[in-house]
């Protein structure tokens, strides 16, 4: 096992372990979002169905997704200052890229909560697009995460 130095000490695996599990769950239901969405999108306003896709969609974000993201930030900034910024390039972008996901995540947030007022500020065609910013997301934060490349 790995000699972990740090005021975490020998909670750094459990902390790391943690923080995964919480990124597993706030990506799954910021993946979830976007699509609810697409579904919801075509429902007339102020219908049965509508309301039905209010309810999922309030409870993925109040549940799953909003809870995760607080989890995953307390966690990442540990883990970020027990290991120490100086000289880890890789973990400033890595905080880059999940600042611009967590605006990105508030930003769907807001766009949700106006789809359950009735608007539909975006178009079906665009939920759709919006629907793979998650999947680029983990994409490059593992990358950067596992091969530190600089």
């Amino acid at each position: 096992m790995e000699s972990w130095v740090g005021w975490l000490g020998g909670a750094h695996l459990w902390v790391r372990a943690f923080h995964l599990v919480f990124v597993i769950f706030w990506m799954a239901g910021m993946f979830m979002l976007p699509r609810y969405l697409v579904y919801q999108h075509p429902t007339a306003p102020g219908s049965p169905e509508e309301a039905l896709w209010n309810t999922r969609i309030d409870r993925l974000r109040r549940i799953i997704v909003n809870p995760a993201m607080v989890v995953v930030w307390a966690l990442g900034l540990a883990l970020a200052f027990n290991l120490g910024f100086a000289g880890n390039g890789w973990l400033w972008w890595k905080i880059a890229v999940v600042f611009l996901f967590s605006g990105f995540h508030g930003w769907i947030v807001g766009v949700s909560k106006r789809m359950a007022r009735g608007a539909r500020p975006v178009s079906e065609r665009g939920l759709r697009m919006l629907n793979e910013i998650p999947s680029l997301v983990v994409i490059v934060a593992v990358l950067l995460a596992v091969l530190r490349p600089f």
